[in-house]
């Protein structure tokens, strides 16, 4: 978690990549307008744009945001969050947004049940987060460079199947849970490229066990690799966007 904190605040430091942030969290505002209800006690988690809470401040009347990298908590005015350590006050929002967070905590499902506990009656929980077949190029890519090291290591930490998403969601606490997935392609001149718009978005390995170094030969076939994948000139990665929307149940 203290690693996770600090590549989001190297991302802030070097100014985020924002353009699948933008589109998830534009995706999720929609999905909330469709609802047609005022909120009254709104958490945003996941907040990398200082201008997030304001625009949710046209669905609730109060918007609390935080974030798990201090630096893009303290441009907000808000709290750093660990979502599966925390101490949140029991029924205080009736809607949580989280964004591109929730696959890199250790226990996600504790940390559905903290939101759960955060959360009014008939509370309505939205967001976004990374499945696991994002980026199958640079996946393929690091496979390579391992066959050339001798060695096997975890070069990308793993993420959560669309289809467990849901039962995660009801053993929560949460009812009528919905998930869908929007795969992103997006085209790229050199795996380098790539990894420089993960690190601008912090979504570089965060493994404690993480390889630290890869040798010439390693990267030289991990470039190969990746721009074999294309055309010979730019080579198409895909994310994959988990999108979730749950409730809590109604009173009584």
């Amino acid at each position: 978690m203290k690693l996770r904190a600090l590549r989001r605040d190297r991302a802030a430091r070097v100014g985020p990549e924002l353009f699948l942030l933008e589109r998830t969290f534009d995706d999720c505002l929609e999905r909330i307008e469709v609802q047609q209800r005022r909120f009254a006690n709104a958490l945003l988690i996941g907040c990398p744009d200082p201008a997030w809470p304001e625009r949710m401040l046209a669905f609730a009347d109060r918007v609390d945001a935080r974030d798990p990298g201090p630096l893009f908590s303290s441009a907000i005015g808000g709290e750093t969050i660990t979502e599966d350590y925390w101490a949140p006050r029991e029924t205080t929002y009736d809607l949580v947004l989280a964004i591109g967070t929730l696959d890199t905590v250790n226990d996600l499902p504790l940390a559905l049940r903290l939101l759960r506990h955060a959360m009014t009656d008939d509370a309505l929980l939205i967001g976004a987060l990374p499945g696991g077949d994002s980026l199958p190029q640079l996946r393929r890519a690091m496979r390579a460079a391992d066959r050339v090291g001798g060695t096997a290591a975890p070069h990308v930490h793993p993420r959560i199947e669309a289809s467990a998403l849901a039962p995660l969601l009801v053993e929560a606490g949460f009812i009528k849970p919905v998930v869908d997935v929007d795969r992103v392609s997006v085209s790229y001149t050199s795996i380098e490229r790539l990894v420089g718009d993960l690190r601008a978005m912090g979504a570089t390995n965060v493994l404690a066990n993480r390889p630290h170094f890869l040798g010439k030969a390693a990267r030289n076939a991990a470039k190969a690799a990746f721009q074999a994948a294309g055309d010979g000139e730019r080579s198409v990665e895909m994310f994959e966007i988990l999108h979730l929307a749950a409730w809590t149940p109604e009173k009584g």
